[in-house]
């Protein structure tokens, strides 16, 4: 497997393991919000972070791309 193949799988088990979530929820998620895709264009940034920031920038570019309440 590729380093970026690699990351994607650690950060599914990071995201999985701080939000208490299945794999198959956290890939749901993911290919929802083409999460996987980031990751792998943001793969040289992501991967010099910790655990905690990882999950925190999912996090945001997951709210981000929430639809707006009007």
């Amino acid at each position: 497997m590729s380093k970026e193949g690699n990351f994607l799988v650690y950060c599914v088990e990071q995201y999985r393991s701080a939000k208490g979530l299945s794999g198959k929820q956290v890939a749901d998620l993911f290919n929802k919000f083409r999460v996987w895709d980031y990751i792998y264009s943001c793969f040289e940034a992501l991967h010099t972070t910790g655990d905690k920031y990882i999950v925190e920038d999912i996090d945001l570019y997951i709210e981000a791309r929430q639809p707006v309440a009007l």
